[in-house]
C-alpha cells in the first residue's frame, strides 16, 4: 500500500517504548513475566477477576443467537488502556469506550443486519523492551481483561482479545488467555505485524504469521467451542502487506469460528479500497474486516463508504 507505514509504525513504536518503562515501575495492571511462571504477588487470579463478571447465557451471543455471520455486522474498537497510541479502546473508561463505540455503530446497523458491537483489547502488548525472559512482550493481568469483559457484558459486545506475540509465539499466547476463551462472548485476534524473529525488535520490522501458526491456534480456540457447546467465536487476522500471512492459502477453516481476515492498512480511501479489492479477491476467501485509523487515515471513510465497498466488510475496526 502506498501509505506512510514508517509514520505509524514510528508512533505505535514509541507507544510501547513507553509502556515498557511503565512496566519496569509496575502500573497499569501489565505483567512481563514468561510463559508457564507464577503471576506476580498481588496479581488478580483468573477466579477472582470472574467474581465480578455479570452473568450472561454460555448457549447464545451478547444480542441472541449463535451465530456471528452473517447474522450481525460486527463494529469495534481497538486499542488497550495505557497509552492512546495503541487505539480507541483506550481513550476513557471501558464503560465510556463502549458508549461511544455504541453511537458509531448505529450508522452500521441496517434492519436486515444488526450491528454485534466488540472491544478488541490488545491482551498482548509487543514492547521494544526485552523483558525479563527476552520475548519482547507483555501481558495485560487478569484484573485488566476482566475489567473489559465486564464492561463488554454491559453492553451487550463481544470481547475480543488481540496477541502481539513479539518474540513469542502465538499459539503460547492463547494459552495464556484459556480462561478467557472459554466464555462464550471472548475471541481472539491474531497480529502477525508484532510477530518478530528471535533476533528483530518489534516495531523495527514487520512481523509476520504462517497458515501452520493460524491454524495451530485456530485448533485449539475451536475445541472450546465444541467442547462447551458454545456459541460462535470471532477469530480476527489483522492483514496489510501480502507477505504478512505465509501460505494463506493453506489457513484452515473450522467449525464454530468466524475466521476474519481484517485488512489493516492506513492511508486516504482509494489506497484503502485498491488494498481490500486486492485481499478480498483472492481465492483464498474468508469473512471480510475493514480497519480505520482516526489519526493515520486521510479523510476518514464514512459509515457509508465502508458499507460501499464490495463485498461489504462483515467487520468493521476502528483504532
Amino acid at each position: 500500500m502506498a501509505e506512510p507505514i514508517t509514520t505509524y509504525r514510528r508512533r505505535r513504536a514509541t507507544a510501547i517504548a513507553a509502556i515498557a518503562g511503565i512496566v519496569v515501575v509496575g502500573l497499569l495492571g501489565l505483567r512481563s513475566y514468561g510463559d508457564g511462571e507464577d503471576e506476580p504477588d498481588g496479581a488478580t487470579s483468573p477466579a477472582a477477576a470472574s467474581d465480578v463478571l455479570p452473568a450472561v447465557s454460555a448457549s447464545q451471543l451478547p444480542r441472541g443467537g449463535r451465530s456471528i455471520f452473517p447474522d450481525f455486522r460486527v463494529v469495534a474498537f481497538y486499542g488497550a488502556p495505557q497509552d492512546e497510541a495503541l487505539g480507541a479502546l483506550g481513550i476513557g473508561t471501558p464503560d465510556e469506550a463502549a458508549a461511544r463505540l455504541e453511537r458509531v455503530a448505529r450508522d452500521y446497523a441496517k434492519k436486515t443486519r444488526p450491528v454485534l458491537p466488540a472491544l478488541e483489547l490488545i491482551s498482548t502488548i509487543a514492547a521494544a523492551a526485552p523483558g525479563d525472559d527476552g520475548q519482547h512482550r507483555i501481558h495485560q493481568s487478569h484484573e485488566v481483561i476482566g475489567r473489559y469483559l465486564a464492561a463488554a457484558r454491559r453492553a451487550k459486545a463481544l470481547l475480543v482479545l488481540d496477541i502481539q506475540p513479539g518474540r513469542g509465539d502465538f499459539l503460547g499466547e492463547a494459552k495464556r488467555l484459556e480462561r478467557w476463551l472459554r466464555e462464550p462472548d471472548v475471541g481472539i485476534a491474531l497480529d502477525p505485524e508484532w510477530h518478530v524473529g528471535p533476533d528483530e525488535v518489534p516495531g523495527q520490522v514487520l512481523g509476520s504469521v504462517t497458515a501452520e501458526e493460524i491454524n495451530a491456534v485456530s485448533e485449539y480456540v475451536a475445541a472450546f467451542v465444541s467442547d462447551h457447546d458454545l456459541p460462535d467465536k470471532l477469530f480476527v487476522v489483522h492483514q496489510f502487506t501480502s507477505e504478512m500471512i505465509r501460505d494463506k492459502e493453506r489457513v484452515e477453516r473450522r467449525l464454530g469460528l468466524e475466521i476474519t481476515m481484517n485488512i489493516d492498512g492506513f492511508g486516504d480511501a482509494p489506497n484503502k479500497i485498491s488494498k481490500y479489492t486486492q485481499f478480498t479477491s483472492e481465492a483464498a476467501s474468508f469473512r471480510n474486516g475493514f480497519k480505520l485509523f482516526y489519526e493515520e487515515d486521510t479523510n476518514l471513510m464514512s459509515p457509508g463508504a465502508v458499507l460501499g465497498l464490495r463485498p461489504p466488510p462483515d467487520l468493521v475496526v476502528y483504532e
